[in-house]
């Protein structure tokens, strides 16, 4: 996950947006981390609808999340970002 979100940062920084879901782990924390340093939008799946909430809990403790969201909200603040790019 952290070489995926480093190359995304890499490659199109502010124009991404990233979702890091439930897990185990730290995977991904750096790399979200670092594409939101980039202005990307990103988002965390918050603890209550998380199985493990691992993975966003510690992209959110390193400052990587911009909004933390249940699952079911997701896939919507999604289409609202990409509608606010335009």
């Amino acid at each position: 996950m952290d070489v995926l979100f480093q190359s995304a940062a890499a490659e199109a920084g502010k124009y991404c947006i990233g979702v890091i879901l439930t897990g185990m782990g730290a995977d991904g924390a750096e790399g979200i981390t670092q594409l939101r340093s980039t202005g990307a939008y990103t988002i965390g799946q918050d603890e209550e609808s998380c199985v493990v909430y691992g993975m966003p809990m510690e992209a959110f403790k390193r400052g990587g999340i911009s909004k933390q969201l249940p699952l079911n909200q997701i896939g919507s603040e999604i289409i609202y970002q990409l509608g606010k790019q335009q």
